[in-house]
C-alpha cells in the first residue's frame, strides 16, 4: 500500500482542481498540479528551516491556504497541527494558547491578512516563490507523525492525537472500500480543516482519491444552509460529510422558495458521522429533500473518532440505512430487545466492522460481552493512532495492549446487532438512576421537542452520598424576552419525566448559554462545571433539595 504522501505527489493531476466558494467573491481555484507544486515549495522552505519531525501550528481561515500549507508540513515531514483561527481573545486562551503549549510548536504559520494580528504568537506566511520546490521531497516513513489531530474537548481537555502517515492512509483506503466500484468524482462540503471529518473525510479524501474537491466556509454554511446544498447541486457534487447537525440545521433553515432550481439527484453518499446519529433527522433531511432528487439511500450514518485517524465503521455507498427499533426498558436495562412497537426506540447502524476490528467489551472488566449487550467499544486495525502527544500516561490508559494486539478504548458506548455497529452514547456521560442507563442526548432530545422555543440543552449526572446520581436539564429557551418562563420549564419538565419516569432539575438560560466543541458537540462536562460553581444565569430554575444543596456546598468550596 503505498501511503498518502507518496501517491499523490507521484501523479497530481491536471484536470481535478481544489475550488473554494467565498461569498460574494469569485471562486479560488487550484488544480491538484498547481496544489502539488506550492506544497513542494512549502516543504523546501520548511525544510530549509529545520522543521523535519517538529511541529507547526497551522491557522488559517477557510480556503485553500490551509490545505497547500498542511501539504507541504507532509512533503517536509514536519508534524502539522491544524488549530481553529482565533477569532477573539477569549478563545485565543481557551483553545489555540494551550494548543501551541500542548503541542510544543515554535513556529505559527497563517495567511497574509492574519499576520499582524497574530505577531504575538510570531505566526509568519511563506514566500512561495522565493522557496526552490521543484526539488523531490524526503520520504515517508509509515510510524512517522504527520500531523496531530486535537480531540473536541466535550469530555475532557483538548489532547493531541499522533496521526501516522500509516494510519492516515489506512483510513483513506477504507473511505475507498466504503465507497466501492464507482469512483468518487466530486466531494464537497464546508467542515472546518482542524477538525477529523473536515480535514480526513472531506479535503484529504478528495485528493487521495484524485476527486474534484468543493469546499465552503463553516461560517457561510451556519448563516445560510442552502449554501451547502446549492454547491452539491450547482458542481454535481456526489459525495458530502457532516454531523447530525449539519443535516438537521438545514432542514429547519432552508425554506420552500430556496428550492426552486435545486438538483440533488447527483449526490449518491451523504456520510453523517461525527455525534450522536437520530433516526428522525435523517428522515427529516430525506422528507425534505426528495422533491428536488435526493435520495434516502444516499444517506451514509458511520462512526469513527480521532484516534482511529477518523473512520471505524460506515455504511457503504447505496445500501440505505439499517434501523433498529428496541424497547426502551431493555435499553435502560443494558440488554437490547428488538420490538415492532411504536413505542419503541429506534437506532440508526453506523456500518459492519470490516478492516477495523470491533469487539463490545464490560466496562469495569474489560471482558467481551455477546452481542446485543450493551458496553464500551474497542477498536484494533492499523487506522489506530500512535497516542497522545506527550502524554504517555493517557496512551497507556487509552491504547492498550494485549495478546490479541492493540486496542483503542474509546470511551463510547454501544453494541453489536446482526453484524451492525449500534452507538448508544459516552460512558463518562452515562447518568445511571436506581440502576437504569439515561443518556443525555436522549433526554436533550426530548426537551427540545417538548416547546416550541426550546433551544439547545446540556444533560448530565450529579451526585451526592446519600441518595447517588440525580439527573440535571440547562435548557436554553428561545425568544426570553416574549415568553413565559415558568410556563417553558413546566412544559419541559413534564414532557422529560413523563418519559423517563425519574426526577430532572432544571435550569433554563437564554440562548447560546450552552457551551459546545467546534464540531457542534455539547461540552456537558463543562456545563456541569458552571451549575455546581452557581455559574449560569437562570431565566427559571426547579432543583430538587438534594441538588440544591450540592450546588450550594460546591459553589461554597470554591470561593
Amino acid at each position: 500500500m503505498t501511503d498518502f504522501v507518496s501517491r499523490f505527489r507521484a501523479r497530481p493531476r491536471s484536470d481535478r482542481k481544489v475550488t473554494y466558494l467565498s461569498d460574494g467573491r469569485p471562486a479560488a481555484e487550484l488544480t491538484h498540479l498547481e496544489l502539488d507544486r506550492r506544497a513542494r515549495a512549502v516543504a523546501s522552505w520548511l525544510t530549509g528551516a529545520g522543521m523535519a519531525g517538529r511541529p507547526v501550528l497551522l491557522l488559517y481561515p477557510a480556503g485553500l491556504d490551509f490545505l497547500v500549507a498542511f501539504l507541504g508540513c507532509l512533503y517536509a515531514r514536519a508534524v502539522a497541527v491544524p488549530a481553529p483561527l482565533p477569532l477573539s481573545s477569549s478563545s485565543r486562551v481557551d483553545r489555540v494558547d494551550r494548543l501551541a503549549e500542548d503541542s510544543g510548536a515554535r513556529m505559527v504559520l497563517t495567511d497574509e491578512a492574519h499576520v499582524a494580528v497574530l505577531g504575538d504568537l510570531s505566526a509568519r506566511t511563506f514566500d512561495e516563490t522565493a522557496a526552490a520546490g521543484s526539488g523531490e521531497p524526503p520520504g515517508v516513513d509509515a510510524d512517522a507523525v504527520a500531523y496531530l489531530q486535537y480531540t473536541s474537548g466535550s469530555t475532557s481537555r483538548p489532547r493531541g492525537v499522533e496521526v501516522t502517515h500509516g494510519s492516515l492512509t489506512h483510513n483513506l483506503e477504507l473511505f475507498g472500500k466504503i465507497s466501492g466500484d464507482v469512483p468518487v468524482r466530486r466531494i464537497g462540503g464546508w467542515l472546518p480543516h482542524h477538525h477529523d471529518m473536515g480535514l480526513v473525510g472531506l479535503q484529504l479524501q478528495a485528493l487521495h482519491a484524485e476527486a474534484d474537491l468543493v469546499l465552503l466556509s463553516p461560517e457561510a454554511v451556519v448563516a445560510r444552509p442552502i449554501r451547502w446544498l446549492r454547491a452539491i447541486s450547482d458542481h454535481r457534487v456526489d459525495w458530502t460529510v457532516a454531523p447530525d447537525f449539519g443535516y438537521a440545521w438545514a432542514t429547519r433553515r432552508i425554506g420552500d422558495e430556496d428550492l426552486d432550481g435545486l438538483d440533488l439527484s447527483c449526490l449518491t453518499m451523504a456520510v453523517s458521522g461525527a455525534e450522536p446519529i437520530r433516526i428522525a433527522t435523517l428522515d427529516a433531511f430525506a422528507d425534505r429533500f426528495a422533491s428536488v432528487g435526493f435520495r434516502r439511500t444516499a444517506l451514509n450514518p458511520g462512526y469513527g473518532l480521532a484516534e482511529s485517524t477518523l473512520v471505524v465503521t460506515c455504511t457503504s455507498r447505496g445500501l440505505g440505512l439499517t434501523v433498529r427499533t428496541f424497547t426502551a426498558a431493555s435499553l435502560a436495562a443494558g440488554e437490547v430487545v428488538p420490538t415492532s412497537d411504536t413505542g419503541g426506540v429506534p437506532l440508526v447502524g453506523c456500518g459492519e466492522p470490516g478492516d477495523m476490528r470491533v469487539r463490545v467489551v464490560d466496562p469495569a472488566t474489560g471482558v467481551e460481552v455477546d452481542d446485543g449487550t450493551i458496553g464500551e467499544i474497542r477498536v484494533a486495525g492499523p487506522s489506530l493512532a500512535a497516542g497522545y502527544h506527550g502524554d504517555p500516561a493517557a496512551t497507556r490508559a487509552t491504547f492498550v495492549t494485549g495478546p490479541d494486539g492493540r486496542w483503542l478504548r474509546t470511551g463510547d458506548l454501544g453494541f453489536l446487532f446482526e453484524r451492525q455497529l449500534y452507538v448508544t452514547g459516552r460512558l463518562k456521560e452515562l447518568i445511571i438512576v436506581r440502576g437504569r442507563n439515561l443518556y443525555p442526548q436522549d433526554i436533550e432530545l426530548s426537551a427540545r421537542e417538548a416547546h416550541p422555543d426550546a433551544g439547545r440543552g446540556a444533560a448530565f449526572g450529579v451526585r451526592d452520598a446519600e441518595s447517588g446520581e440525580h439527573v440535571v436539564l440547562v435548557q436554553e429557551m428561545r425568544r426570553a424576552s416574549q415568553a413565559d418562563p415558568g410556563g417553558f420549564t413546566a412544559a419541559v419538565l413534564d414532557a422529560v419525566t413523563d418519559q423517563f419516569g425519574v426526577p430532572v432539575s432544571i435550569v433554563v438560560v437564554r440562548s447560546n448559554t450552552i457551551r459546545h466543541t467546534t464540531s457542534g458537540k455539547v461540552r456537558r462536562g463543562h456545563m456541569r462545571e458552571l451549575f455546581l460553581d452557581d455559574g449560569l444565569q437562570a431565566l427559571h430554575s426547579v432543583l430538587s433539595p438534594a441538588v440544591a444543596a450540592l450546588v450550594a456546598t460546591s459553589a461554597g468550596t470554591r470561593v
